[in-house]
This record gives C-alpha cells, sequence and structure tokens, in this order.
C-alpha cells in the first residue's frame, strides 16, 4: 500500500501523523506543503519515501527513517527548515537530489556506510555543522559531498561487539 499523489494537499491543521504498518511506500508529494506538521511516524514496513513527500512540511523538528526504508527521494524533505538532525539508517543506498535542501536549521547529519548516490542532497543547509560517518569512509564520503562540507565530516568509532563468555 502506498500514500501518495497528494494524498493530504489540503493538510490544514494537520500537526501529527502516525502511518500504518500496511503501508509500505509514502509517494510523490504525500504531505508535501503540510507547514503545521510537527511530528510524523514512519512504520517499519515503509522500504521508500517518494519525490517530494514531505518537503515544506517547515514544522517538522525531527523525523525518524526506519532502518527498512532504502530509498529517499528527490526533494523529499526539501524546505523541512525546522528540521534539526536528521539520521539516514544503514539500508539506504541512494538519497535523491535535493533531498535536504534548504534545511536551514539542519546542524547533525548522520550517515550509514553505504549510500551510493546522494546529488546535492543537503544544498544550502547552511546550519549543518557535523556530519557523522561510519569510521574509514571520510573518502568515500569526500567524493559524494560537495567540498564544502568536508570540513564538518566526522568518523564515528565502530561499536564495539560484545565477547562471548
Amino acid at each position: 500500500t502506498s500514500i501518495g499523489g497528494s494524498a493530504f494537499s489540503d493538510c490544514k491543521g494537520l500537526t501529527s501523523v502516525v502511518i500504518p504498518n500496511s503501508v509500505t511506500s509514502i509517494g510523490n508529494s504525500a504531505f508535501k506543503g503540510c507547514r503545521g506538521l510537527t511530528s510524523v511516524e514512519i512504520p517499519n514496513s515503509v522500504t521508500s519515501i517518494g519525490n517530494y513527500a514531505f518537503s515544506h512540511c517547515e514544522g517538522l523538528t525531527s523525523v525518524e527513517i526506519p532502518n527498512s526504508v532504502t530509498s529517499i527521494g528527490e526533494d523529499a524533505f526539501n524546505g523541512c527548515t525546522g528540521l534539526t538532525s536528521v539520521t539516514i539508517p544503514e539500508g539506504v543506498t541512494s538519497i535523491g537530489k535535493n533531498a535536504f535542501a534548504d534545511c536551514s536549521a539542519l546542524t547533525t547529519v548522520t550517515l550509514p556506510k553505504g549510500v551510493k548516490k546522494m546529488p546535492d542532497a543537503f544544498l544550502n543547509c547552511t546550519g549543518i555543522t557535523t556530519i557523522n560517518i561510519p569510521a574509514k569512509k571520510t573518502d568515500y564520503y569526500k567524493k559524494r559531498l560537495p567540498e564544502e562540507l568536508h570540513q564538518f565530516i566526522v568518523e564515528m568509532e565502530p561499536e564495539k561487539k560484545a565477547k562471548k563468555k
């Protein structure tokens, strides 16, 4: 099941959304322009977030993208000026063009080890101060992020595996 096609185009008064477990994709423009939306719960059943799905949801301050998601569409969160941090889960291999562009309040981004494509994903995110990446992935991400963001790359320590007793 998919939510899409400007499903909530007249979303005045909509402040929070809990997407049901039956939904596997959030389609193009599903919540586009829902300026009052402050919280959204995305279940583990969702594998893709479409183009413009949450663009210009200016009230959105945080979003938890579940591990089930493998792709984030173009402009998916473009213009979410209230968004302060985002963690891209391990399964995501593709972040669409301008996916988080113009998210001016975004300060912290956490990326997994294998995003292959992310053209201009963080364009005009002038508030970024930290881009957390897995250990030994600096060169990998320097090839995928614009030069002005390289100074904010921070390698995270690998998680220690528990020793067997």
